[in-house]
């Protein structure tokens, strides 16, 4: 994963509503990733679901921005949000994303991701005094709360795997 906590910036709604709009679309850009990758995997069913994982996170993206709207809201630069590394907690991290990955590893990637967004959400909670910021970031860890639920019934479905992890014999080769 990414990122995870580094909230003590945020100390309004709108940084708030700023960081967690970014959170959403970066969120909604690797779970389409990951359902284009269980495609190549002729997994129909988990692309099915991180495909709509990417919906739920687009709807959620649409929603932030529509409650941004009115409100002062910083202009935050990429490399100025308040996540622990160079993307948003939610994020899947790329480089644990590979063509052999199993429908269990990538339900346990986005497992992570979720929990990643909960914690982030519910230690901003913790950790304000403003009863708006307080407000925002409860209804926030409940819904990636929810995310995290939905994961966990279908990671039910993928029993972990008996015997050697298996091995890629067409290792990606460096460049020189």
């Amino acid at each position: 994963m990414t990122g995870a906590q580094g909230d003590a910036g945020i100390d309004t709604v709108g940084k708030l509503l700023a960081h967690a709009y970014q959170m959403e679309l970066e969120a909604q850009e690797r779970y389409a990733y990951l359902a284009d990758q269980m495609d190549l995997h002729n997994n129909a069913a988990l692309a099915g679901l991180f495909r709509e994982l990417s919906r739920i996170e687009g709807l959620h993206a649409a929603d932030i921005r529509e409650q941004m709207q009115g409100m002062e809201v910083p202009e935050i630069g990429q490399l100025d949000y308040q996540w622990s590394g160079s993307e948003g907690p939610e994020t899947l991290d790329f480089g644990d994303m590979d063509y052999l990955m199993t429908s269990r590893e990538a339900l346990l990637l986005a497992l992570k991701a979720e929990e990643n967004a909960f914690e982030f959400f519910n230690t901003l909670l913790q950790s304000t005094d403003d009863e708006d910021v307080k407000r925002f970031a409860s209804e926030f860890a409940e819904e990636e709360q929810e995310h995290v639920e939905l994961v966990l019934k279908e990671l039910a479905k993928y029993p972990e795997p008996e015997g050697p992890p298996r091995d890629d014999l067409d290792p990606p080769m460096g460049q020189d």
